[in-house]
């Protein structure tokens, strides 16, 4: 089996070779170039020890000297260069206490997670294959390098990073490895936020975001998200639906564009609905302000994720206005107030999850809902070929036009630029300097 390596990387492999040492490319990026993917990172492992490394090539970046770990950098490039290590006691279920290298590459590969990431290629020996990855990736199954209990006793995120593989390559978990998984879970509420995230967000983004339904089986989300466990459990109701609300946010999820805002607003939209849930003397359910409260339940999840400041923003927003116009009452004039205080930016992402919750429901009423979505297209669409004012700064009048007229600089300035802005969203031929200012004399 010939691997098409990048030259920078052939490059670094030969001068270790003519040094004396072994040297292979290792793990994720030998498994995606025979999978015929482009491999994002390409790792180096070696028989040479970190300073052996450095006194090999010119410039060199101690990344994880520690670990065993130099970048070496060729021209603007880095690759990372790892010496073949032992891990030491994971006490912590998260990172080895210590590391022992050895000159063994058999020993630096059995410490890997997983098959499918424990192989190594160079081009005098080919590929290095000791526990089975090319099987597993002919049979398309996620399997732990050796004993599973140990792996994941090693490392409790391995757990999570074995279903997000099956999410990313359409894999199946292999049994032992599972139910490794499942007794492991627990010890993943030691594992940081940040790794977490990393994770989930990886599930989500990938071709199979449904594989989080495999994380609920084993137990995963109630330690990461024991919200989506009260979703399954929540029955809906109603001839609006036919899944739970967990399986309901997975179909909604599945049709969403595979940005990290639209799956995560996709995961939360609905998050309120089990504190929200009412039942009628029909038996029928109802989750009457389930938005507001799913936008609260959102900014605790992502907070508690770690999450940027700008997606918890962008999600947040879309959860809030997921579901407006459900109820019908459309017209220009709503729909202008609608982009007014969501913020026209939002409103594709508010048309896909809009539409993607729409298909995650019954077919009982769902021609109608489209319609009325197409309607609030279509509306947004003229609003927008108009060019009428949805915010302050689209007034044709401002601050300095109001300060001619003899209003200071302060509270009242901005309160008669928001009735302005109200005035102008009702009647969007208003907005003109002359008409505003006559607007604002009248009521000085």
């Amino acid at each position: 089996m010939k691997i098409d390596m990048p030259a920078d990387v052939r490059f670094i492999i030969e001068q270790l070779n003519n040094s004396g040492f072994e040297a292979y490319a290792v793990g994720g990026c030998v498994r995606d170039a025979i999978l015929g993917r482009k491999p994002n990172d390409w790792d180096i492992t070696t028989s040479a020890t970190p300073y052996e490394v450095k006194e090999i090539f010119r410039r060199t970046i101690d990344t994880g000297i520690q670990h065993g770990t130099v970048t070496v950098m060729l021209k603007k490039n880095g690759y990372e260069v790892t010496t073949y290590r032992i891990d030491g006691e994971y006490t912590d279920h998260r990172r080895p206490d210590g590391v022992t290298f050895t000159r063994e590459l058999s020993e630096d590969l059995l410490r890997r997670d997983f098959t499918i990431n424990a192989m190594a290629y160079n081009e005098k020996d080919g590929l290095v294959d000791l526990y089975g990855g090319v099987q597993d990736l002919e049979n398309k199954i996620i399997r732990c390098v050796g004993s599973p209990d140990d792996r994941f006793d090693e490392d409790a995120l391995r757990i999570m990073r074995a279903v997000r593989f099956a999410a990313q390559l359409g894999f199946d978990i292999d049994p032992e490895t599972r139910e490794a998984a499942r007794k492991h879970a627990p010890e993943i509420e030691k594992v940081s936020a940040e790794r977490v995230e990393t994770e989930l967000t990886k599930l989500l983004l990938s071709a199979y975001p449904e594989k989080l339904l495999e994380m609920y089986d084993l137990g995963i989300t109630s330690v990461i998200l024991p919200e989506f466990d009260r979703l399954i459990a929540t029955e809906q109701n109603t001839p609006y639906h036919i899944y739970d609300v967990g399986r309901h946010t997975i179909e909604v999820i599945k049709n969403v564009p595979a940005t990290k805002v639209m799956r995560y607003a996709a995961l939360l939209h609905d998050m309120g609905k089990p504190e929200c849930r009412t039942t009628d003397e029909k038996g029928i359910d109802h989750f009457k302000g389930h938005a507001h409260v799913s936008e609260k339940i959102a900014e605790q999840i992502l907070r508690r994720l770690k999450m940027d400041n700008d997606t918890i923003r962008d999600v947040k927003k879309l959860v809030y206005w997921h579901d407006y116009g459900i109820n019908g009452n459309i017209t220009k004039k709503t729909i202008r107030r609608m982009l007014s205080n969501m913020g026209e930016e939002y409103f594709e992402g508010y048309a896909f999850l809009r539409k993607a919750d729409i298909m995650g429901q019954s077919t009982y009423n769902r021609e109608n809902s489209l319609e009325l979505l197409n309607q609030i297209i279509a509306y947004h669409d003229e609003i927008m070929q108009e060019g009428s004012a949805l915010k302050i700064s689209d007034l044709a009048v401002g601050g300095g036009d109001l300060i001619a007229a003899g209003i200071k600089p302060g509270p009242e300035m901005g309160e008669i630029l928001r009735n302005l802005l109200d005035r102008v969203l009702d009647e969007p031929d208003l907005n003109s300097r002359e008409k505003l200012l006559e607007i604002v004399n009248n009521n000085l």
